[in-house]
């Protein structure tokens, strides 16, 4: 299951994939007020602004998300088409990049057998560091990104040496 945190990162992700930009500060208060089940007047209280401003910011997150992952995308159904696109664990890997002025969404399933390749593990670790990297620049410290992503601190600067 996908965290909050897993999912904003995510959704920052596509997002910057099909802009160029970064989710602002009301984009992520929206979609993490929806992914916690809020209505937008509520959003709007804790955002401190109207709940139409809410709705109009809503409305551009959902064509961005539409567009971007090739559905239709509302406050109904963002959780599940961010855990459907973002989930990565050792069955499905999501694919996100640019091509051209496009952007490509895809999935992979893998097959696991007991034991995890070498590339599988280059991979898990490349995602680990894309992960830190992504949750650093929303601001969480190493402790609070340690609970996020249920690494030790170890691990955490572990990952930072390899950098």
């Amino acid at each position: 299951m996908m965290t909050v945190q897993e999912a904003l990162a995510f959704a920052d992700e596509a997002v910057f994939a099909k802009t160029g930009k970064h989710l602002d500060d009301m984009q992520v208060g929206v979609i993490e007020g929806v992914l916690k089940r809020q209505k937008y007047g509520e959003i709007a209280k804790e955002m401190n602004c109207t709940e139409g401003y809410i709705k109009d910011v809503g409305y551009e997150l959902w064509q961005m998300f539409s567009d971007a992952f090739e559905e239709d995308v509302n406050k109904s159904n963002l959780r599940s088409v961010l855990l459907r696109k973002g989930v990565v664990n050792s069955y499905n890997f999501t694919i996100l990049g640019n091509v051209g002025n496009g952007v490509v969404v895809g999935e992979q399933n893998v097959c696991t057998s007991g034991e995890e390749s070498p590339e599988f593990l280059r991979g898990k670790q490349q995602g680990k560091m894309e992960a830190i990297d992504r949750l650093r620049s929303f601001g969480l410290n190493d402790e609070q990104i340690m609970q996020c992503l249920d690494l030790t601190l170890e691990e955490i600067q572990q990952i930072n040496l390899q950098e």
